[in-house]
């Protein structure tokens, strides 16, 4: 299943976000700074891409049960057991 660049711009802004937030994380460790400050960024990081998995998902989902396609029950058992992975 395709799903269109325009559909994805949350997931990407979800995304970029996390890629700062890792950047952040690394740059942290690297100056050897409290593992609490590092923890609650690392945190946020995994946050971020989670929620950018279970939006990418949720996108896919309403896209199989709008499309009319005959692939379309093996693409929500595929969604569901991508989306099952993330929980």
């Amino acid at each position: 299943m395709e799903i269109p660049a325009e559909d994805l711009d949350a997931v990407l802004k979800r995304l970029r976000r996390a890629q700062g937030q890792l950047g952040a994380v690394i740059r942290m460790i690297e100056e050897e700074r409290d593992c609490r400050e590092v923890l609650t960024q690392l945190s946020a990081c995994s946050k971020a891409l989670d929620r950018a998995g279970f939006s990418l998902i949720s996108t896919g989902m309403q896209r199989c049960l709008t499309d009319e396609n005959p692939s379309r029950d093996e693409d929500l058992a595929a969604m569901e057991k991508l989306f099952l992975s993330l929980a």
